[in-house]
């Protein structure tokens, strides 16, 4: 379930950031959701914040758990 969350938390820290990068310099966000949702840039950085979160806490509960087998 960690790899799990783990991926999902790099996919939508890719795709926030890849956004809010669009928004800020270039003409339209990049990436995948835009195609499907019109989301501002401030959202574009929450989910680039909560990918990361996510993204390290199932990094983090990955190595925990190797290091205590």
């Amino acid at each position: 379930m960690k790899e799990i969350i783990a991926i999902v938390g790099w996919v939508v820290g890719i795709q926030g950031a890849l956004g809010a990068a669009g928004r800020l310099f270039g003409d339209e966000p990049w990436g995948l959701l835009h195609k499907w949702w019109d989301i501002p840039t401030p959202a574009y950085l929450a989910l680039a914040i909560t990918g990361a979160a996510l993204a390290i806490w199932g990094e983090t509960a990955k190595k925990r758990t190797h290091s205590k087998a």
